[in-house]
């Protein structure tokens, strides 16, 4: 039986986007991702508070209740702490990235991998750009702070990587980790965007990392709420112009914004480890332990350290249209 039904491909083709639900287990997927990330924010909190920049470890508060009073009581942004991949600029050896044993196997989830084969095909790399997004309610988020935690503007996949890419099957894999709701920021969509091709892309604030395509160049009126459970998983094309809400919710918005191509493909942020996850042709390549995906990465942040490196992306000055 097929993966994913006809219907379902035709509604990916004519939306560029495509809510597959239950996907992943509950249990065997999504407990040790969130197992995982409670132990590394206690490992935060533990050290915040000796360094006196937190009065109490919390240690008696779940996940999302903890993560929103570190950010209460700091006003930090430690979205890098949690992050799966290094940031654009300013790596040194000592820049937080999580490489853990549980974000390894939902990179390479079979039933994952599946939907993504039905759209792109069986030889698969995963793309090294991917990032958890875990977002406290907005009104603790600081001015200007970036989309790992704030609001992201809206925007196309693949304007956030190099022209290199343009031709490549690049496939947006997001999926909630906690329930995406209207209230706490689910994403949106506009249905038909990636068939209009690539926008023009303005740098907010000046800042060439933080990009958003101007609302002068967006159909917003015809935007599309996409909420979620656990377990679902949204597909995009790489062209599908998106957004999220803000949350404005007591909680948390938890999920991972994963990409994946074919084998071959040029990935757009070359400096960046990219890394095969099915391959019947070149099985030898497939990387298939955590610590191996790890090993990538403490490499690439060992490569970096110290480099000025330009940001992953080709709006690097003001176009007439953000005027």
């Amino acid at each position: 039986m097929p993966v994913l039904t006809d219907a379902q491909l035709a509604q990916f083709a004519e939306h560029g986007y495509l809510i597959v639900h239950a996907v992943l287990d509950i249990h065997e997927v999504i407990a040790p991702l969130i197992a995982e990330y409670d132990h590394l924010l206690d490992a935060v909190c533990r050290e915040l508070y000796a360094d006196a920049r937190l009065p109490a470890v919390y240690d008696d508060l779940p996940f999302g209740e903890r993560l929103v009073r570190l950010y209460a009581e700091t006003a930090g942004n430690f979205a890098q702490h949690f992050d799966i991949s290094l940031p654009q600029g300013g790596v040194t050896a000592t820049t937080p990235i999580h490489v853990g044993s549980a974000v390894f196997r939902l990179l390479t989830n079979p039933r994952l991998l599946d939907v993504v084969e039905a759209l792109i095909g069986p030889e698969i790399v995963c793309n090294p750009v991917q990032h958890v997004r875990i977002k406290p309610p907005q009104r603790y988020v600081p001015e200007g702070t970036n989309a790992l935690v704030g609001a992201t503007s809206w925007h196309q996949d693949q304007g956030v990587v190099l022209p290199e890419a343009d031709e490549s099957r690049i496939l947006t894999v997001w999926l909630p980790v906690t329930a995406a709701t209207v209230e706490n920021g689910c994403l949106m969509a506009i249905p038909g965007s990636h068939r209009d091709g690539l926008a023009t892309h303005c740098p907010a604030n000046g800042a060439k990392q933080d990009l958003h395509i101007p609302a002068k160049l967006l159909r917003a009126d015809v935007a599309v709420p996409l909420p979620m459970e656990p377990g679902d998983v949204l597909v995009m094309d790489r062209r599908t112009q998106h957004a999220s809400l803000p949350n404005r919710s007591d909680g948390i918005r938890w999920s991972f914004d994963l990409r994946y191509n074919p084998v071959g493909h040029p990935t757009g942020r070359p400096a960046f480890p990219e890394f095969v996850v099915r391959s019947g042709a070149r099985p030898e390549q497939v990387v298939r332990k955590p610590e191996e995906w790890a090993r990538l990465w403490y490499a690439a942040r060992d490569r970096l350290a110290g480099i000025e490196t330009a940001p992953f992306n080709r709006w690097q000055t003001v176009a007439p249209v953000c005027a």
